[in-house]
């Protein structure tokens, strides 16, 4: 494994190009997270958008997942966040990328909130004390239940505000990109159903708020480093992730005009350690 995330790595020369959507982009419709309703067709995205219009999206458990406009991100006070050493550095400028990263911890069957925050935890223990960063290196982390989480201190803030949150999450590539870390490892395990659509609403939410072209934002670690990250099967499959988020994109800029007047088992804890420097 290669170690690819630095703290204060000097990347301030960046090397991708901004990207900038081709269309006008109105708000974020659509949750995307019925576990028994596959996705890739424009119907079903119109469906799941016209649900939504009436209100948040809920899990089986009644927590809300999707509001209309953006994911349900849970805080670092919510999942208990140590301080971090220094506060991150906010540019204010949008990142060009959006980087996907696969934990390389179990494939864990908890699907539950405590067992998210228990994750982000020890993501920012393992980032903290082992590879000894100011803080966890990605903006942002979803669970293999399909939680979104906020990662490094002060992104959630620099995301709706356009701005970006220095990470530590992908080598020489902090300065201009934002890192999506997805519980489990890859390599030849499917990516559960709830994680993917997460993974896809995020980065509906992401391209909406940072004017990206998800065709040529979105893209995986290996693409920037040598490493394994974010696994084969992962990997393989984002392809179909930009177009799943180009599909949402279009057909809620369409909705947004009309609407204006025409216009699977193992721990968490035991393998955390020694699979980590895949982690972003």
């Amino acid at each position: 494994m290669i170690a690819h995330s630095g703290e204060g790595a000097d990347d301030r020369q960046r090397t991708g190009r901004a990207v900038t959507r081709r269309a006008v982009i109105g708000g974020v419709m659509g949750a995307g997270l019925l576990e028994m309703l596959p996705l890739g067709t424009y119907r079903q995205n119109e469906a799941m958008a016209e649900d939504l219009a009436a209100g948040p999206y809920r899990g089986d458990d009644g927590r809300v997942l999707f509001t209309a406009d953006a994911p349900q991100v849970y805080t670092r006070a919510q999942w208990n966040a140590r301080a971090p050493r220094r506060a991150a550095e906010v540019v204010d400028r949008p990142p060009d990328h959006i980087i996907v990263h696969h934990t390389a911890t179990a494939n864990a069957r908890d699907r539950s909130l405590a067992h998210a925050f228990a994750l982000s935890r020890s993501i920012q223990n393992i980032h903290m004390n082992k590879n000894g960063w100011d803080d966890a290196g990605q903006q942002l982390t979803i669970s293999r239940g399909g939680i979104v989480m906020e990662g490094r201190n002060r992104s959630l803030k620099a995301i709706r505000s356009g701005d970006l949150a220095i990470g530590a999450q992908v080598l020489h590539h902090n300065q201009h990109t934002i890192g999506i870390e997805n519980e489990g490892t890859y390599m030849s395990a499917a990516v559960p159903g709830a994680l993917w659509k997460s993974l896809m609403e995020v980065c509906v939410w992401l391209c909406q708020k940072y004017d990206l072209d998800p065709s040529e934002a979105i893209v995986g670690h290996r693409d920037y480093n040598n490493t394994s990250c974010p696994g084969d099967v992962l990997y393989a499959r984002l392809p179909q992730l930009r177009r799943s988020v180009a599909e949402r994109l279009e057909g809620t800029s369409g909705q947004s005009s009309t609407s204006q007047g025409g216009s699977d088992g193992g721990s968490i804890l035991s393998p955390l350690l020694p699979s980590l420097d895949d982690l972003g």
